[in-house]
């Protein structure tokens, strides 16, 4: 019997989460002390690899500051084999990230995000790792989110679905895993749900050993098997990385035994990397001398928990935008406020943290009939999932919903309830109108009709930051304006 041992660590999500952070007296977390523990493993284990499920990039003035080039250098320098492109791989652009790839020093994959014209694949969709005489074929998928944040871009299209991507796992493996290959593992980026889904679909001699995901930010405590498959995923950012111990008979090609858990990483279980504390340290220091001064304090720590329920947070964005605003209603997208905690004290640095994607605001009319449409096509149950796009409303629309009956018992705008002929001027996001459709459940075209949508403002961060400017004290508070019964 010929066994030789593989560990496999993996993180998904880092999203620019570069700083360490005390957690209950603890230090916790942090690129340093990841690539220290990364390097700790490398050095007492006989074979490593290290697979990263995507969304490097967003959520830190660092990596924004520097269009993600940043994010590729300390990804250089943490050394993963291979990673897969995650949604927010394209939040500067397509041709951005063509670019970046040219600067990573390790393969990117991803086998369903293809050029319209001619079917041509935009990455590698495989990755055959050969190390210490095991080959193993890493396949990449993505979200069908990334249509939503290249709609602009016509010649680019992805398998939207996981039946689809199925199909495309099970061409990569007929075509590119041999009987030399050892082990095939799937990096995803589209969430535990459609991991599930992925999973029941893969036929067994496709040879899919396990399911290294990511997208939904699920912090696992234990594998989750369907199918035959394994499937993990470890929250987000850099305070865990998931670690398999595997048993390989490279006589009978199979795994004899494998074991899964999820690594803290905390001053405890890894040290910080010098190197890497000295390439954070140059960039922490420029982005600090643009970005450390205090724009506004607020009353108190203002908190935003989850996208599928209305928030502080949520409410003070939705309201400020609509201040002296030419619209009725501003529909702020959940997903848009990325800090759980905002405040007390604002630096320019947590305003640009905290809604880091800037764009253009639209402005267009709808009916009454229309936006109560609007209203439950959001609140469809793929929302409570964390499918779909979930929004927070601007003081004095009040809904109320019941999931079981799929109805809404109540939508009222400034305390009377919204009439069928009743005209409305919503705003949303660029990101929003671009995806109209799919966002919002009733056809743009449709909504031409009633005027004409324009832009009303080119930067929602520029309204943002002056308004912080000229309030101080700044509180908010969930009132009621989302109510969700069973």
């Amino acid at each position: 019997m010929a066994l030789k041992n593989l560990t496999i660590l993996h993180s998904n999500d880092l999203h620019g989460d570069f700083l360490p952070k005390e957690i209950n007296g603890v230090s916790t977390g942090g690129i340093s002390r990841l690539s220290g523990y990364v390097k700790k493993t490398r050095r007492e284990e006989e074979t490593v690899i290290y697979v990263n499920a995507g969304d490097m990039f967003r959520g830190s003035i660092i990596d924004s500051e520097y269009l993600g080039l940043s994010t590729i250098e300390m990804i250089n320098l943490l050394g993963p084999d291979v990673t897969t492109v995650g949604n927010h791989e394209v939040d500067y652009g397509l041709a951005h990230l063509l670019f970046l790839e040219k600067c990573a020093r390790f393969p990117i994959i991803n086998a369903n995000l293809f050029i319209t014209l001619n079917n041509a694949r935009l990455f590698a969709p495989y990755y055959e790792a050969r190390i210490n005489g095991l080959r193993i074929l890493f396949v990449g998928i993505l979200t069908d989110e990334v249509i939503a944040s290249t709609r602009s871009e016509k010649v680019i299209g992805s398998f939207v679905d996981v039946e689809e991507a199925a199909k495309e796992v099970g061409i990569i493996c007929d075509n590119y895993r041999t009987k030399h290959t050892d082990m095939v593992i799937l990096v995803t980026h589209i969430g535990i749900e459609e991991d599930r889904k992925l999973a029941s679909l893969l036929h067994p001699d496709w040879g899919v050993d396990l399911i290294i995901g990511g997208h939904s930010h699920t912090l696992m405590d234990e594998m989750e098997t369907v199918n035959g498959i394994p499937i993990v995923q470890v929250g987000s950012g850099t305070s865990n990385i998931g670690r398999f111990d595997v048993v390989y008979d490279t006589l009978r090609n199979k795994i004899r035994k494998l074991e899964w858990r999820r690594i803290p990483i905390n001053e405890y279980t890894a040290e910080n990397d010098p190197v890497m504390d000295d390439m954070l340290g140059r960039y922490q220091g420029e982005t600090d001398a643009k970005y450390r001064r205090v724009i506004t304090h607020l009353a108190r720590t203002l908190t935003h928990p989850s996208r599928i329920q209305e928030t502080e947070q949520g409410n003070l964005y939705a309201d400020l935008l609509q201040w002296e605003s030419s619209f009725d209603i501003m529909m702020m997208g959940s997903g848009s406020i990325r800090k759980k905690e905002f405040g007390p004290i604002i630096e320019y640095q947590d305003l640009v943290e905290n809604t880091p994607f800037d764009d253009a605001l639209w402005m267009f009319k709808v009916t009454g009939a229309q936006f109560r449409r609007m209203i439950l096509h959001v609140f469809r149950d793929d929302a409570w999932e964390g499918h779909t796009e979930f929004y927070q409303y601007s003081k004095g629309v009040r809904i109320v919903y019941r999931k079981s009956t799929h109805t809404l018992e109540e939508l009222s705008f400034r305390g009377k309830p919204v009439r069928d002929n009743q005209e409305l001027l919503i705003a949303v996001q660029n990101y929003h109108f671009q995806n109209f459709d799919e966002f919002l459940g009733v056809p743009l075209e449709e909504v031409r009709q009633n005027m004409k949508p324009r832009v009303v403002a080119t930067s929602v961060n520029n309204i943002i930051e002056e308004y912080f400017s000229t309030h101080n004290g700044l509180d908010a508070f969930v009132e009621g304006r989302i109510v969700i019964l069973d």
